[in-house]
């Protein structure tokens, strides 16, 4: 009898890690594999779902203007009740951690349904940063009944927090098995103002920051910057992939419009984003994510952060804490 597995994801770093997962699931005889999104990032999501041919089969389409991380919650719970009655899959799986992810785990615990938890086990220690993120891992990883880690770091995390060995599995990150299908070298942009970029002479760094710890004082500090780095380096070019939240949004724009050397973008498609990555001479982030991504292809990260769930990186030395005062990015930039 077939095991019935949904995998559950709502925002695109979930999905272009789960994309690869999904694919597998779905070639397996032994496995009924069903998909549903909950839209916690309506656009930027569906730009992953098209470009890996994914048609969910449940759709809870959640996203509003400004949510709240209450609200995110609780329409979560209520869409997730109903797909699982109705289909009393035998696990599900979530990725990382998002909200959607916490509460996709607790609305499984309810239903007493099994949690597999893929990137499980990563840890800043420190339950405001990133916020809500780090708790919203541990908190599903007490809810998993399978942990899927990246890294020995992340299983040893797990271990100490009293998971048992035999529930762990050290698999690698999918998210290097998504840039697989997306990295080209002779890769041609079809956003054109991405072609007309001199990426051999000039030091091209590419920026996303919309971490919700960040906004306000944080986003201003490191507009900032950008601006110090740009008017003292003639060399330099900026592509800010700018978040569509307007709270990000509005003030990137304010702050940082105008400089033919800052081309401030929306969020690029999966294939755009990496291969951008791909030829950037650094990058610049509060995501998770890029840390993982842009190591793999070679290129240097600084992080706008004070802290990271992921270690690994920063004691290899292609990782940088760069923190989120004018200072401390400015030096940290000067320091490359």
């Amino acid at each position: 009898m077939k095991k019935k597995i949904i995998t559950i994801f709502g925002t695109r770093p979930e999905a272009i890690k789960m994309a690869p997962l999904v694919k597998e699931l779905e070639k397996r005889e032994e496995i009924e594999s069903k998909v549903c999104v909950t839209a916690q990032h309506r656009e930027m999501l569906d730009q992953v779902l098209e470009y890996f041919e994914i048609k969910p089969d449940f759709d809870l389409n959640i996203m509003k203007s400004k949510q709240s991380l209450t609200g995110i919650t609780n329409r979560v719970l209520e869409g997730l009740e109903e797909v699982f009655i109705k289909e009393k899959p035998d696990m599900i799986l979530v990725h990382g951690d998002t909200t959607t992810t916490f509460a996709g785990a607790l609305a499984a615990f309810y239903q007493q349904i099994k949690v597999g938890h893929v990137e499980a086990g990563l840890r800043t220690f420190d339950k405001y940063f990133p916020f809500p993120e780090e708790m919203n891992r541990k908190l599903t990883g007490s809810l998993a009944d399978l942990h899927f880690a990246p890294t020995k770091g992340s299983k040893n995390n797990l271990l100490r927090e009293g998971i048992s060995e035999n529930d762990i599995y050290i698999t690698g990150n999918t998210v290097i098995d998504a840039m697989l299908h997306t990295v080209k070298e002779d890769y041609k942009f079809e956003n054109e103002e991405l072609n007309k970029i001199d990426y051999v002479n000039k030091k091209v760094i590419m920026i996303t920051a919309h971490r919700r710890e960040n906004w306000g004082e944080g986003v201003e500090n490191i507009c900032t910057a950008l601006n110090k780095i740009v008017e003292d380096n003639n060399d330099v070019e900026l592509v800010y992939l700018v978040h569509l939240n307007p709270v990000v949004k509005d003030v990137v724009h304010e702050r940082l419009g105008g400089n033919d050397r800052i081309h401030l973008l929306p969020p690029l498609d999966t294939k755009e984003t990496h291969n951008l990555m791909n030829k950037c001479f650094m990058v610049m982030t509060d995501s998770g994510g890029l840390q993982e991504e842009a190591p793999h292809l070679g290129k240097p990260v600084l992080v706008l952060r004070d802290v990271t769930e992921r270690p690994e990186a920063v004691d290899k030395g292609s990782v940088i804490l760069g923190g989120i005062t004018f200072d401390s990015i400015t030096q940290a930039i000067v320091n490359q």
